[in-house]
């Protein structure tokens, strides 16, 4: 008999599996069979709407008063992450996308720093250093030319992480007085009307008459997994084990898409992914796991104090 902590852990695993192929199923769709911001309408609809489907099994109200801090996850944790998520991956490499990402946990410990007054170490601020000297790095190698990286692209991504990275810390309070499938619900619903505007001319500028039975199968695989299927994962997982030990299994994401990419490169003939591993992009990811390794320790050497 599993356990369920053993579960949770198998959850986490396969939410971030999830999240490491969807760097190369989403780019595979992108922009020639749908747009970037076509396929953010709808992933955020598609997830939304059967998020609120749930919602009618969870009977609770939320406050006046936690509206604006809600509105303000919608914007940043569904409609600014997904925006920049998807037009990023358009224009840049899987592989930049899946690493820079993983630098989320260092812009969260300085937002929480500023924001909660969570007090900072010097091994903390060492992993600041150390990983984000090479989240930056990495995005400024979108201008080298080699493979399917690019400056933009790569700003964009780590757009998303700086906008998710504030979500994580600005929804906290909610998630200790809601139960979390009410979160989201008004967390997709607000995200969904910031959206809306940027999203809709380009959705229906798609034409879904050109797509084949694999178009499919990969849009569905976009709006489902990393949405809502991880999101009800992580859910699941969070009930049984720390935070602290979900976000180990971020680094799951680039060596999934590396692997894939490099899968890709090799039995692909003039693969587009040819050039987009590298020995600088791997000292990239190296530097961004140490840091996030030193500022996720619980080594308590000397606190920086807050003035």
């Amino acid at each position: 008999m599993i356990s369920n902590q053993a579960r949770a852990h198998i959850a986490l695993l396969s939410v971030n599996m999830i999240y490491g192929a969807n760097y190369l199923i989403a780019k595979g769709l992108m922009p020639d069979k749908i747009g970037p911001s076509a396929l953010v309408f709808l992933r955020i609809s598609g997830a939304g709407l059967l998020f609120f489907i749930l919602r009618f099994f969870v009977k609770e109200q939320v406050q006046k008063k936690d509206i604006p801090r809600l509105l303000l996850c919608g914007l940043l944790g569904v409609a600014t992450n997904q925006f920049f998520s998807m037009n990023g991956l358009s224009l840049t490499s899987p592989v930049d996308a899946a690493i820079i990402v993983t630098a989320m946990p260092i812009f969260t410990v300085i937002i929480s720093y500023f924001l909660l007054k969570e007090p900072l170490t010097l091994t903390r601020i060492l992993g600041i250093c150390i990983g984000g000297s090479g989240a930056v790095l990495l995005i400024y190698l979108g201008n080298s030319g080699l493979g399917t990286g690019s400056l933009k692209g790569n700003i964009f991504i780590g757009i998303n992480a700086l906008a998710f990275a504030f979500y994580l810390v600005i929804v906290k309070p909610m998630m200790v007085k809601y139960k979390p499938i009410t979160v989201i619900v008004w967390t997709f619903f607000f995200g969904f009307i910031f959206m809306f505007p940027f999203c809709i001319g380009q959705l229906l500028e798609t034409n879904f008459d050109t797509y084949q039975t694999s178009n499919w199968i990969s849009l569905l695989y976009v709006v489902m997994g990393p949405t809502f299927l991880a999101y009800l994962l992580n859910m699941f997982a969070l009930q049984y084990v720390k935070p602290t030990v979900s976000s180990s299994y971020i680094y799951v994401q680039p060596a999934v898409a590396m692997l894939l990419v490099a899968g890709m490169a090799y039995f692909v003939i003039n693969s587009q992914y040819k050039g987009d591993i590298t020995v600088v992009k791997l000292l990239c990811c190296i530097l961004i796991f140490v840091g996030v390794y030193l500022i996720s320790s619980n080594r308590s050497l000397r606190r920086i104090p807050r003035k």
